[in-house]
């Protein structure tokens, strides 16, 4: 079958009806070959208008439904996607272009949450205080916030919406889902899942869950909306920096999960083997396109030459291609042509700067020319200057070296984003040192493996530049519910508190 057919398959497997992927004013082409592999329709003004007011709608219902409740409605989109992960990975693959272990992955992520929040549905925990008064207790409780809007990158394009989503559900909130424009057959299929569990539960209201397809403006209605107490939205840092100030403007809550700029460390007492493995999969995992992916190595110099070398040797022998056609694939394509052209000009703004670049030329495929592959780059640098210091989302590497720890902590922490991080080190005090306060400042600082891979159990989010949100695990909960502290005063007595007097006779 061509890949068109095969999407085609997919999505009727999953249950998406034929008229969401056909006949729309909006391609979507698959990075694989570049062929368009189907065509959705851009959500109208009113259409994305209608979707807040039906979450509305679908809070007031859903906020009185027990959290347990909740959770098992959870732990149902769960069972479905453990039925769904072959195909549903597969789509992933033909429009991210990852390769079949890391779709199958992603979806992986989003069962794994299904798991941790229906454990959380009954853990939405407050606390009892005491009160200084007599006769007084003192609680806080957690309720739900209202309709979230969650706005997702292509890169990842079904895991963030089911880190925020899942929790969302089981903390009582509707969730409106504006998906990437590059990929959003995922998202429709996602979709038709969770309308599948909503048809075997009983007392799930109409349009608990949507998903809005466009651009730019899309986001932006849902980020303005009023009825949308918190969005949660991924993309770049300049994503963040409108919106964000817009949310701010109508005192709505952000979750942001910007860009990352993320760094590794690599220490005299590395195990080098386990390094290499490590590296290279941070590095040039899903062509360099995740939020973690490595973007810094800083080498000691006792281990440098040697270490370069085999990393060099490495870059040069992985395979690169379509994961469809071989499995054997670790390297797939970059999301389209604009992203290749950005990593050339920042290749070549790098060799302005002193760079000796191994690889990061585009591997021609004959039969897919609209395909854009590339071997992963390798740039050693003089210093960390120029296009060092910013995100580029492809697979560079950028290598330095160093001679003493805390220059090379210096040089991690030096950079205006905060995200992933990780050490390579054998020694108690360096290893301590680095996930210290005053070691990495990101919010993610691995030990002996990379920084990508995050596992759903702990919080996922960094600082700085990154913008400080947190979703999937941990306490992240806390961020889709509303706190209500309460004092309950059980006695005949009106003692004030901090020894206020106010006697009225």
């Amino acid at each position: 079958m061509t890949l068109t057919e095969q999407a085609s398959t997919l999505l009727h497997a999953l249950g998406v009806p034929g008229d969401r992927y056909a006949g729309g004013g909006r391609a979507v082409q698959s990075p694989l070959t570049g062929e368009i592999v189907a065509e959705v329709a851009d959500a109208e003004p009113a259409a994305v208008l209608e979707a807040v007011a039906r979450a509305h709608e679908a809070f007031a219902a859903w906020r009185a439904v027990p959290a347990p409740r909740r959770g098992e409605f959870v732990r149902l989109l769960g069972e479905e996607l453990r039925a769904a992960k072959p195909a549903l990975g597969k789509l992933v693959t033909i429009e991210a272009g990852k390769i079949l272990t890391e779709g199958l992955g992603e979806v992986q992520e989003m069962i794994d949450i299904c798991d941790f929040a229906v454990g959380l549905s009954r853990q939405l925990y407050g606390l009892t205080i005491a009160s200084e008064r007599t006769n007084h207790r003192m609680m806080e409780q957690w309720h739900p916030l209202g309709p979230v809007g969650i706005i997702t990158a292509f890169n990842f394009p079904v895991a963030v919406w089911a880190w925020n989503a899942a929790l969302a559900l089981v903390c009582g909130n509707p969730v409106i889902w504006k998906p990437s424009e590059k990929t959003p057959l995922s998202a429709l299929a996602v979709q038709a899942l969770v309308e599948r569990v909503a048809a075997r539960f009983d007392g799930a209201p109409a349009h608990l869950t949507s998903v809005v397809i466009g651009g730019r403006e899309v986001g932006e209605r849902l980020v303005d909306d009023p009825r949308i107490p918190l969005v949660s939205a991924t993309g770049s840092t300049a994503m963040g920096r409108l919106v964000g100030p817009r949310l701010a403007r109508r005192f709505a809550r952000a979750i942001l999960e910007l860009g990352g700029n993320n760094a590794s460390i690599v220490c005299p007492s590395a195990d080098l083997a386990l390094a290499l493995r490590a590296i290279t999969f941070a590095a040039v995992g899903t062509a360099g396109q995740r939020c973690t992916s490595l973007r810094r190595l800083l080498v000691h110099a006792s281990v440098y030459d040697t270490f370069i070398a085999q990393l060099k040797r490495v870059y040069a022998g992985v395979r690169i291609g379509n994961p469809i056609a071989d499995a054997a694939v670790l390297v797939g394509p970059l999301i389209d042509e604009a992203a290749f052209h950005k990593m050339q000009a920042t290749l070549a703004e790098a060799r302005k700067h002193g760079a000796q670049i191994s690889g990061g030329e585009r591997v021609e495929s004959p039969e897919h020319p609209s395909a854009y592959y590339v071997r992963p780059a390798l740039a050693e640098m003089p210093a960390q200057t120029g296009p060092v210091m910013e995100e580029t989302f492809a697979p560079i590497l950028y290598v330095m070296k160093y001679s003493d720890f805390d220059e090379a902590l210096e040089l991690h922490n030096g950079v205006r984003q905060g995200l992933s991080s990780s050490i390579f080190s054998t020694d108690m005090r360096e290893v301590e040192k680095f996930i210290s306060f005053i070691g990495s400042d990101c919010g993610i600082a691995n030990v002996n493996i990379g920084p990508s891979g995050a596992e759903i159990g702990g919080a996922f989010g960094g600082e700085k530049e990154t913008g400080g949100g947190r979703e999937a695990g941990s306490d992240a909960w806390k961020a889709y519910m509303r706190r209500v502290t309460s004092t309950i005063n059980f006695g005949h007595d009106l003692p004030l508190a901090q020894g206020v007097k106010f006697d009225i006779g």
